[in-house]
Formats: C-alpha cells, sequence, structure tokens
C-alpha cells in the first residue's frame, strides 16, 4: 500500500502479485492502487506498508482497507538485523539454536570450536560390581562411573569408561596408563588414608605432579588434583554423593574452561534456612537442600539424610547450601549462599 490510501474503506485496484521467491520487477505501487504479496517476498518500488489479509475485504481484481496502517508496517528493511562490521558470535559464545541460526542465515556453513575433551573416568576398589551383575557379599554396585559419565555429557564432554581398577598395584598401574592417555582423568576411591588406598601414590610413581590433596570441606575432603603434560587429573571420593558434588564444584568448571566458556561457576543466590544446622568448623560445608519460593525470598529446606552413601537425598535437592568454614553453628533463619542444580 501507499500512506495516502490509508483510509478505512478506501477500494484500491489490485495490479499485481508478488510470491515468495519471486522480485517485483517492473511492478510499482501507486496511489489507489495495491499490490498482493506472499510472506518473505521483496517489496515493490513505491510499496510504504503490507497489510495483513486478514485487515482487508478482497477479490480478485479489488482490496478495501478494513483497519489503518502505519508507514512501514509488516516490512522487513533489509541489514535490520545486523549491522555493518558488527561481531555477530563472539568467542566463547555458546552455539545454542539461536547461534546457529544467525550463522546460517547469514550463509556460514562452519564455525571454529573448541574440541569436546576427551575424559577417562575409572572406579576403584574390590568391593565394586558393575550394574546389571551379582551382588554378592561385600560387595556394592559401582554407580560412580555413570554419575561421572552422565555429567562429563552433561557438560559437553566425551566420557570414556574404563571400567574398575582393583585395590592392588598391577591392576591400578594397568588402568591408571590407559586413562592417562586422555585429556583428562577422573578417578573414584581409593584416596583417602587406608591401606589400600593407592591412588595419589600410584599417580606420583606414573610421573604426575600433584597441585593439592585434601580440602577443607565437607562432603569432599579427600579430593586430589595432579596435572600430567598438559593433561588434567581429578581423584575424587568414593561416596557417590562427594563424588557429584566435588565433579560440580572441582571438575565441572575446568571443563567449560577447556571448551572455551567464560561462566565456569554457577552463580549463587540467598536463600532463608529454614532448620538450623551443625557443622565443624574450619571446613567449607556443602549442604543439600531444596529451594522453594516464598513471599519472603528463597527458602531452603535440607533434602534429607546428608550422610554422603545417601542418594535419594541428592536426587531430592535442587540445590547446594554452601555454608562458611568459619562457623560451626547455622541458625534457622539466616541467610545461606546456594548453588542451583
Amino acid at each position: 500500500m501507499r500512506h495516502e490510501d490509508n483510509r478505512v474503506g478506501a477500494q484500491l485496484k489490485i495490479i499485481g502479485y508478488i510470491p515468495a521467491g519471486a522480485i517485483a520487477g517492473e511492478l510499482k505501487v501507486v496511489p489507489g492502487t495495491a499490490i498482493k504479496i506472499m510472506t518473505g517476498a521483496p517489496t515493490p518500488k513505491g510499496c510504504q506498508a503490507v497489510i495483513p489479509i486478514e485487515d482487508t475485504k478482497n477479490d480478485d481484481d479489488t482490496v478495501t482497507i478494513t483497519q489503518p496502517f502505519n508507514i512501514g508496517d509488516h516490512i522487513r528493511i533489509r541489514g535490520e538485523d545486523i549491522p555493518k562490521n558488527e561481531v555477530i558470535v563472539t568467542a566463547g559464545t555458546v552455539l545454542r539454536p539461536a547461534a546457529i541460526s544467525l550463522l546460517a542465515a547469514l550463509g556460514f556453513t562452519t564455525a571454529k570450536v573448541f574440541k569436546k575433551p576427551k575424559v577417562a573416568i575409572l572406579s576403584t576398589g574390590d568391593e565394586l560390581v558393575e550394574p546389571g551383575e551379582t551382588v554378592g557379599a561385600g560387595q556394592i554396585t559401582n554407580s560412580n562411573a555413570y554419575s561421572i559419565a552422565a555429567a562429563v555429557k552433561e557438560v559437553g564432554g566425551e566420557p570414556i569408561l574404563l571400567g574398575i581398577a582393583r585395590d592392588n598395584r598391577d591392576s591400578l598401574q594397568q588402568k591408571l596408563r590407559e586413562g592417562l592417555k586422555a585429556e583428562v582423568l577422573i578417578t573414584s576411591a581409593g584416596v583417602s588414608m587406608g591401606d589400600r588406598d593407592l591412588v595419589c601414590d600410584m599417580l606420583k610413581e606414573s610421573g604426575v605432579e600433584q597441585i593439592f590433596w585434601k580440602i577443607d570441606i565437607k562432603p569432599g575432603r579427600p579430593t586430589a588434583f595432579a596435572v600430567n603434560n598438559g593433561k588434567l587429573i581429578f581423584s575424587l571420593p568414593g561416596n557417590p554423593v562427594s563424588t557429584m558434588i566435588t565433579f560440580e564444584e572441582f571438575v565441572r568448571p575446568a571443563l567449560l574452561k577447556m571448551q572455551g566458556h567464560l561462566n565456569l561457576v554457577k552463580d549463587t543466590v540467598t536463600a532463608t534456612l529454614t532448620e538450623a544446622v551443625k557443622k565443624k568448623e574450619g571446613r567449607v560445608r556443602f549442604l543439600r537442600v531444596f529451594v522453594t519460593n516464598s513471599d519472603n525470598g528463597l527458602i531452603a529446606t535440607s533434602s534429607g539424610d546428608q550422610n554422603t552413601g545417601i542418594l535419594r537425598t541428592m536426587i531430592r535437592a535442587n540445590a547446594i547450601a554452601i555454608l562458611p568454614a568459619d562457623r560451626d553453628r547455622i541458625e534457622a533463619g539466616e541467610t545461606v549462599n546456594i548453588q542451583m542444580i
């Protein structure tokens, strides 16, 4: 339409038709005329607005305006999305559907991305059997390898399951040698002070450089970290909850960093604790909580038994409350920092 014809009841002569994929050619809108056009087609010369067909009455030869319009209605201007010389996707951008759509719209067929890290996962312990195997006396099912693998995939890595290393030097040496071929090695269990907790010693014998072992946190105090020719080795505790929480706090940020992410640590927000919690002073405590909204803000309630072998409270939790090291008790009604999980 032309804006001169912007009056309800105006009857205009249809002088042409432009379907999507066609071009206007010599067609031109002049006062008293209209051109029928499909979504996605280029507007013809003289066009000042497009009116949806439902805002008109029309037949083969004429169209009558039933709703007023403004100049520019339903017209997309060439170049309106991305100005000339603007950077469209910066380094560190996660290529979600919107970014993929924009790259495709601008004609890109490839984009340079960070490589997904290959992450070897090794469970250790004479007591372990694989899921589906008969669990005998003194045995437990190896669940850690699969929770770690799922967490690795969730964060963008490629998990490599190495199976179970037994609590002897030969078995550990063989499995660790295989694991050290990957860019990242994650072990679970075998990092405490027991006679058969051999992981840290065996890693040192393999030539890795231990950066730290034991952290003032609960759960997860025995956690260790080492490097080997640019490769990362995380040795996590064996209790299932400890394994998942230390992965979240230490491994997850490292894997994100390796993939070029800029936001490595989940944001913390505050919530009001509904019950008092006793803790050991000098250690940061990670408490599994269920967080809900209230008129007074977020409310955090313990998701249940905080024993590190109790998986059901990890499933019930939707956040981790981070209790500070310099306190031995947090009272009900106090605000605490939480990370949503």
